[in-house]
């Protein structure tokens, strides 16, 4: 399953173009795609009006993954822990957690957000690269 974070899709909400919207443009109907509950979340926050309602709509056509719990919380904390010893430090908790959450299920993110790289490099986060 592709799992599509929230950069690519307010990009691809506002019709803009680079290599992750034309991607998912073109493979939508083609791959199995989700997100998480986190993501569902950021991309509604930032709608207004009756935009809210009808990305609210669409995203839900998608299969929403529960993320958050204590399980993950943890393990997310360990791989933040374990970026930091290396050297990395992660902008953003939701990012560890959307992350932990690909690698442990095995899914393959969908990202324009340069969090996500030191997951690819170190802890073997698959993603797609359009």
């Amino acid at each position: 399953m592709i799992i599509v974070d929230t950069t690519v899709w307010i990009d691809y909400l506002r019709g803009a173009k680079n290599s992750e919207t034309l991607w998912l443009e073109r493979e939508v109907d083609l791959r199995r795609m989700g997100l998480t509950d986190l993501i569902l979340c950021e991309v509604l926050q930032g709608m207004r009006g009756n935009a809210f309602m009808e990305v609210r709509d669409a995203l839900l056509k998608f299969h929403i993954f529960e993320s958050a719990g204590t399980v993950l919380a943890i393990a997310a904390a360990e791989n933040y822990q374990t970026l930091r010893e290396a050297g990395y430090t992660v902008r953003k908790t939701i990012h560890c957690l959307i992350a932990t959450f690909c690698i442990e299920a095995e899914h393959t993110l969908l990202h324009r957000d340069r969090d996500f790289d030191v997951f690819e490099k170190m802890l073997g986060l698959q993603v797609v690269h359009p």
